[in-house]
């Protein structure tokens, strides 16, 4: 089998070492920089210590963290590790789909006609992403969302949790859609939104507080 590590090990990395071991890839090793997680192990895998024993490597390895900007940070330190794509054999991807580097797509999952999904991006449990998308490097597509043909998800955006998406929208960079929210119209980048429809997050100067 196809040995490969995983960085991090936090409960996301739990849902990617089965997706890999699904794959058939041997999970040889976990590296997190939380010391006091070292010496200990996930399912018998142990965690070795931080990632940057992975510095200067050529290994086989996946990013299984759920932040986006901190896949980004990881990526660009590792230039010379080969990132891994996995796609769980329980999910549905046709053979039109294109999938990028150090991408991973989990159990459930539906992917259709011509969709493009970019580098380090989580399609997470039991999405769906309909014909046409396209999905940009270090997105996060939660479990249980829905997205109609033709959304654009730009670089780093995160969607929450069963959010649900119409036809023809662009979602911006760094965009992030809350749980549940329905998204019925284009979204800017570097901004919260979240609802039915989904509106942007809005503080309130008095209290301080999102309204």
């Amino acid at each position: 089998m196809n040995k490969v590590s995983v960085i991090g090990a936090g409960g996301h990395a739990k849902v990617v070492i089965s997706t890999l071991q699904a794959c058939g890839y041997a999970v040889e090793a976990v590296y997190d920089d939380n010391t006091a997680l070292w010496n200990t192990s996930i399912w018998g895998v142990p965690i070795i210590g931080g990632i940057h024993l992975l510095e200067g490597k050529n290994a086989n390895a996946l990013i299984a963290i759920g932040d986006n900007k901190i896949r980004q940070e990881i990526a660009s330190r590792l230039p010379k590790i080969k990132w891994i794509t996995a796609i769980h054999p329980f999910s549905m991807v046709h053979s039109s789909a294109s999938i990028g580097e150090g991408s991973i797509v989990f159990a459930g999952t539906v992917i259709q006609p011509d969709v493009a999904i970019g580098k380090h991006v989580i399609i997470n449990t039991s999405a769906s992403i309909d014909h046409d998308c396209n999905i940009g490097d270090f997105v996060h597509i939660a479990p249980g969302c829905h997205l109609a043909g033709n959304v654009q998800v730009k670089r780093g955006s995160f969607l929450g949790v069963g959010t649900t998406v119409i036809p023809n929208i662009t979602i911006n960079e760094w965009a992030t859609v809350g749980a549940g929210s329905n998204v019925i119209t284009s979204l800017g980048r570097n901004n919260i939104y979240y609802g039915n429809p989904a509106r942007k997050n809005q503080i309130n100067r008095k209290t301080g507080l999102t309204q």
